[in-house]
């Protein structure tokens, strides 16, 4: 809950802007990092969900590694402390300079996608006379019952190795000489909520491990992405890092010296962030009332790329109830984030927050329509 103190301080500052409260950043790394370490999981947290430097240098501070996806992402993970030896990069579409660029940096793995990104990697690393670490990811064929545009690991997904090819991967495996199978990946999909579809991940995990021993290969390296959802609905709800640790550590059979990756997200930053934006004006339509704010879908594109839901508040009003549309500036009818939902009496110059926002808010932000980029706004700030 944003505090009321905090709340009136809001109204001096230009909106709309990214809030940050540390303390519940904080809270939920100081669990992540408390269950994590019950199984002795190793943490890569996955720098597309935000890659505000404050918040990661925040996180690389508690000694987690990095996931990232492309090589600005390595950089700017190593620029908030992050160790490249604890950074995985994952990516259908690494680039060459970017393939270059990681094995200079000497990073933990690379988590590879087909048979011609390796060849790539083989070759740069030829170059550099180096053998650098890879992981195979794989795609399970695992339906993760989240939106189509975040589900990753199905037959018609870009993403990941199908296994039927894997054969062929070893063989091509046996002729490129510099570089060297570490592990497994997967990674199914984003905001999964149905514990079992990880439960089903686990399975042809154990499928996949009985392969791979039968053709003699030696896996250090199991890891299990990300995808733990939240709560969007009740922003003030911890992620369920307890419970989604035990269950891996129940169904997935490490063989002795293995080590277990995950790569949590959203899991971790979404709660602590609200987009703040004002009232600019009300209006009437023909069957609804307009709350035009002054955030639109280039400060929060999930609601408009996704239909996703995000809780909405107007913290400065209290009176009767109505139904509102909660709608941005921008020149798309897409920029819509809520349809008739319930608002105390709502006015202009009042303050909106859209919650859950601290993942895949900022980080995707746009500057569509020449709008200016949102900055961010720490609880320790104000």
């Amino acid at each position: 809950m944003i505090k009321k103190d905090i709340i009136e301080k809001f109204r001096d500052l230009p909106t709309p802007f990214y809030y940050y409260d540390l303390d519940v950043l904080n809270t939920h790394i100081e669990t992540l990092k408390k269950e994590s370490a019950n199984f002795r999981y190793i943490i890569h947290y996955a720098v597309k969900a935000n890659p505000n430097p404050r918040i990661m240098k925040i996180i690389s501070s508690h000694g987690f590694g990095a996931d990232c996806v492309s090589w600005n992402e390595i950089e700017a993970a190593i620029k908030a402390g992050f160790k490249p030896s604890e950074i995985v990069f994952a990516g259908v579409g690494k680039t060459d300079k970017e393939i270059e660029s990681a094995i200079k940096a000497d990073i933990f793995c690379f988590n590879c996608e087909s048979i011609p990104e390796m060849e790539v990697i083989n070759h740069f690393a030829l170059l550099q006379n180096k053998v650098v670490r890879i992981a195979l990811r794989i795609n399970p064929l695992i339906e993760a019952h989240t939106h189509k545009y975040i589900t990753t690991g199905i037959e018609e997904s870009k993403f990941g190795i199908n296994t039927w090819d894997l054969q062929e991967v070893l063989n091509k495996l046996s002729d490129l000489n510099n570089i060297r199978l570490t592990g497994i990946h997967f990674h199914i999909g984003s905001q999964i909520t149905r514990m079992s579809v990880f439960k089903s991940l686990c399975a042809r995990i154990n499928e996949l491990q009985e392969w791979f021993a039968s053709h003699n290969v030696d896996l250090k390296v199991i890891n299990v992405g990300g995808g733990l959802g939240i709560d969007y609905e009740n922003p003030e709800r911890s992620p369920r890092f307890a419970e989604y640790f035990s269950l891996i550590n129940e169904f997935v059979d490490l063989r002795p010296d293995q080590e277990l990756h995950i790569e949590p997200g959203r899991s971790v930053v979404g709660q602590c962030g609200s987009l703040i934006s004002k009232v600019l004006y009300i209006k009437k339509g023909s069957n609804t009332l307009f709350a035009i704010i002054d955030a639109g879908m280039t400060d929060l594109i999930r609601p408009a790329l996704y239909q996703a839901h995000h809780k909405i508040e107007n913290l400065t009003s209290k009176g009767t109830i109505y139904h509102y549309d909660v709608v941005g500036p921008i020149c798309e009818s897409s920029d819509t984030f809520a349809k008739f939902i319930e608002l105390p009496e709502t006015r202009r110059g009042d303050i909106i927050a859209i919650r859950s926002a601290g993942a895949y808010g900022e980080a995707m932000a746009s500057r569509y329509n020449l709008r200016d980029l949102p900055r961010a706004v720490f609880s320790d700030e104000i």
